[in-house]
């Protein structure tokens, strides 16, 4: 179990920053030791809940001593034990080192992979399950860039997913996405298999990426909605091209002023998750086969049709609701990634 040496030192500096933020004296880092203390606050809840468990239990073994009480405390005793492993599961899990930007917004990027047409219809189909779990949470979806095939597939989409704890819940979702089904277009009936590839990116804010004007390229093209030669176009699309890396991005919004906002965000995003990769490879060498590392060169999950399964490879999980996942319910395969996660951290920290 977590040392009583180490609780009280995460106590002590809660009990500091709520001082320090109430005195007012700390100026301009009065952001930061919020954002600590808003941090801290959830993890001094569960210690005060596992020492108020351990307190009752200790309280009712020395009432079995009491004969007046002994009965009343050999009735109370099995349940306390029986919650005390929870909590201290709860304990060590709200110690669990955090993600920086779990609690993030985030960009949803989209392409078909092999498979042709039929990668191109499923790309879609995995927008519309992601925008149905995300109406679901009540996170907003807003599409910055999509490119469609004359069939409704997409050639590829970036989607902007803004809520509380997006990219703690949605990182999971990067990688390779392949399905096997019946194509509309195949008249003969055989199953084919194809892929789309997906990557989630949390959004970087202005602290995290800075970048240097003389490293962009920005131009300006005539762009067009929905609906093909029958919608006017106009000389607002937006393409920024960073020059360091040769990452293009583009916006096709009305205002073309939006779309330079919207374009710099999605570079920023990316070079920040780029930075994210960057940290991840020299801190663990494997780090890209683990859950979680948002590794998009490998197959995470299938989708197979004529059976109605999902398989995610990650963690050897098949449900046989394919018609719901496709709607949006992602809950309990997220949950499943996400607890597996938890235990190999678990398992990292000996707990």
């Amino acid at each position: 179990m977590v040392p009583e040496e180490r609780l009280e030192q995460i106590n002590q500096r809660f009990q500091f920053l709520e001082a320090a933020m109430a005195d007012g004296s700390s100026g301009g880092d009065i952001a930061t030791l919020a954002k600590e203390y808003s941090d801290l606050r959830p993890v001094v809840e569960q210690i005060e809940a596992y020492r108020r468990l351990r307190a009752e239990l200790a309280e009712a073994e020395t009432m079995l001593a009491d004969p007046d009480m002994k009965e009343l405390a050999a009735e109370e005793l099995p349940v306390l034990r029986a919650r005390l492993p929870e909590a201290e599961h709860a304990l060590q899990l709200s110690l669990l080192p955090r993600d920086a930007a779990d609690a993030r917004p985030a960009m949803l990027e989209i392409r078909p992979g092999t498979g042709g047409d039929e990668a191109a219809l499923f790309a879609a189909d995995l927008l519309r399950m992601y925008q149905r779990y995300t109406e679901a949470r009540g996170w907003g979806f807003d599409i910055i860039e999509e490119q469609v095939t004359e069939l409704g597939g997409i050639k590829e989409v970036v989607a902007h997913i803004k809520g509380t704890n997006v990219f703690a819940r949605m990182k999971y979702e990067s990688g390779v996405h392949r399905v096997q089904r019946v194509p509309t277009t195949e008249s003969g009936g055989r199953i084919h298999t194809s892929a789309a590839t997906v990557a989630v990116l949390p959004e970087a804010e202005d602290v995290d990426i800075q970048i240097d004007a003389n490293d962009l390229r920005i131009d300006t093209m005539r762009s067009s909605g929905a609906g093909g030669q029958h919608v006017n176009t106009t000389d607002s699309a937006v393409r920024i091209t960073h020059l360091p890396t040769g990452i293009v991005v583009t916006s096709s919004e009305k205002s073309q002023h939006r779309n330079r906002e919207i374009a710099m965000q999605v570079l920023k995003t990316r070079l920040y998750d780029l930075e994210r990769q960057r940290v991840d490879s020299e801190r663990s060498a494997d780090r890209a086969a683990q859950v979680g590392s948002g590794d998009r060169s490998e197959r995470i999950r299938t989708y197979n049709f004529p059976q109605g399964r999902m398989t995610d490879h990650r963690i050897n999980l098949t449900l046989y609701k394919l018609d719901q996942v496709m709607q949006g319910d992602l809950e309990e395969v997220i949950d499943a990634l996400t607890a597996d996660d938890q235990a190999r951290m678990l398992a990292e920290m000996g707990a």
